[in-house]
């Protein structure tokens, strides 16, 4: 299910609001604005309209009347069933929308210690019935869904005997979220090592390795505690809510910029049920910056308005970077960005380049190739793409014609890391050896036995490409179309320098000993890699 609209009426603190203009294909929905601005009336709202349709523990409209006989109301529009509406002395139960339509979590999740030292708690998990009444009360149901997933396993294990069972449903997920999460480096990767139940009055035995330490849930950091909560969570009640508006307040709390994106990339691409969509509030940098990247993100926001007025309200302009200014005050980015060169780059390749310091330059994030040159095609600032199959006439024609947009020198941003001159410097400033022309040749070698599949699939990369789709520039579409045959000579030539503009490297010589366990963030440290960005910028 997916909310198009909603609309609230003498509810809580809104006299007359209406969200709209909600996408279509929007998974995530992102409610930003300052503390008390909001932003948690909407999830009563949602929590209100779910308990009339069928769930227990139904808040009375009492609780949420903003004055007292004016009536309440509550209506959405999805883009299933049209639009529904409850209001206050006519309760009317949907025969569309099931009683698992919704599913919401409260700030207030915080579990520092385990409890329980048997199972045996009382609560239906299809019903929710151990959910929060409201959005100001504490949620529990952390060790109500540990309880769950034990008892579950347990009747698996005795039925089917099979083991596997807990390191297939929990411990295998949980660890490839933390290291979409955490990452791999040694110091911060995280990984669960075993759940043992609550049994003969002990408490539950959650054991976790970072670095060479092994130790208990109740060491994790507030961090981490929060996005093990929140999997533990999806992990024993998704099952219920397949078709379903998910709604978690703050989930951003204890964690860094980084852990804030990350984190919210993982739990909306990865954990959120295909025809579910995600509502959360925050005014987190990294958040913002998720939603502003992410295809199927909008962006709502509450800060600054009176709402005892009429508000509508629809999704703010990814491309301003006023969605940014709830985290970092405006003063502040007019005074970063002042003077300075934006340029957008492609997704996971930014934070590299930022690392360069390169002088008044800053990267932002943009999704891909495609989103990048319409950034800097439309909004005046500048972009910075790959290479991939561009022959050497090509490139200087787009920067003709899109003058904002720069062109690496090569294939790809991994083309550099593992040029033989970048991996020269890095063995030599070790102290190792390298031996350059050996490695060019084995480079050389791989296109080689590669060639004619490379070649058979260059037409159909280019296709995708966004240059010259304006009406007016149909005919340097057309000669760019017939370009082909300018990028198959150059993977022809066994001269490095020519071929290797255009040979992926990402994808092929992966196997090399002298690629071996070296990482991005110390390939394009390099005064090599430095030159060949600020050359390109230049």
């Amino acid at each position: 299910m997916k909310i198009k609209s909603l609309e609230l009426k003498n509810f809580k603190r809104f006299t007359d609001l209406t969200i709209k203009g909600i996408p279509d294909n929007a998974r995530l929905v992102l409610l930003i604005g300052s503390n008390g601005s909001g932003k948690s009336s909407v999830f009563d709202a949602f929590e209100f309209f779910s308990s009339q349709n069928g769930k227990t523990n139904r808040p009375t409209r009492l609780n949420f009347e903003k004055q007292s006989g004016i009536q309440l109301e509550v209506a959405l529009t999805t883009q299933e069933f049209g639009k529904e509406g409850i209001f206050s002395g006519k309760w009317h139960r949907s025969g569309k929308l099931s009683k698992n339509s919704f599913y919401g979590r409260t700030s207030f999740r915080q579990v520092p210690r385990l409890s329980r030292t048997g199972l045996g708690t009382s609560f239906n998990i299809d019903g929710d019935t151990d959910r929060p009444i409201t959005f100001i009360d504490r949620d529990e149901r952390f060790e109500n869904d540990l309880e769950h997933i034990f008892a579950k396993l347990l009747k698996e294990y005795f039925v089917d005997r099979n083991k596997s069972e807990i390191i297939d449903k929990v411990i295998n997920p949980i660890n490839t979220a933390f290291s979409n999460i955490f990452g791999n480096e040694p110091s911060t990767k995280l990984k669960l090592l075993e759940v043992i139940p609550p049994l003969e009055g002990k408490l539950a035995k959650i054991t976790f390795q970072k670095g060479g330490s092994e130790f208990h849930y109740h060491y994790l950091s507030a961090g981490e505690k929060e996005v093990f909560n929140v999997l533990i969570n999806l992990v024993a009640r998704k099952e219920y809510f397949q078709e379903a508006i998910y709604f978690f307040d703050e989930i951003d709390l204890h964690l860094n910029t980084k852990l804030q994106y990350n984190f919210l990339k993982e739990i909306v691409e990865n954990w959120i049920p295909e025809d579910s969509q995600f509502w959360t509030a925050s005014h987190s940098l990294g958040f913002i910056q998720y939603a502003t990247d992410y295809k199927n993100g909008c962006i709502i926001d509450f800060d600054d308005l009176d709402f005892d007025k009429t508000q509508i309200l629809t999704p703010k302009p990814k491309e301003s970077l006023e969605v940014f200014e709830i985290a970092v005050s405006k003063a502040f980015i007019d005074q970063v960005v002042q003077g300075r060169k934006i340029i957008f780059s492609e997704n996971t390749d930014t934070p590299f380049y930022n690392d360069l310091n390169i002088p008044n330059t800053l990267f932002f994030v943009a999704i891909d190739k495609m989103d990048v040159f319409h950034k800097a095609k439309n909004h005046k600032q500048f972009g910075l793409v790959d290479r991939d199959y561009l022959s050497d006439e090509e490139v200087q024609e787009l920067k003709k014609v899109y003058p904002n947009l720069f062109v690496l020198p090569y294939y790809s941003f991994e083309n550099l890391l593992f040029h033989p001159e970048n991996l020269e410097e890095h063995y030599h400033s070790a102290g190792k050896a390298f031996d350059k022309t050996a490695y060019a040749q084995k480079i050389t070698d791989i296109k080689n036995n590669e060639r004619d599949y490379l070649a058979a699939g260059i037409i159909q990369a280019r296709a995708g490409y966004p240059f010259y789709k304006e009406n007016e520039k149909a005919k340097k579409l057309k000669e760019f179309k017939d370009g082909y045959k300018g990028v198959i000579e150059l993977l022809r030539s066994d001269d490095f320098e020519t071929f290797y503009k255009v040979f992926p490297a990402k994808d092929y010589g992966k196997e090399l000993p002298e690629r071996q366990g070296l990482s991005t963030s110390v390939l394009s440290k390099t005064k090599w890699f430095r030159e060949q960005i600020e050359n390109c910028l230049n």
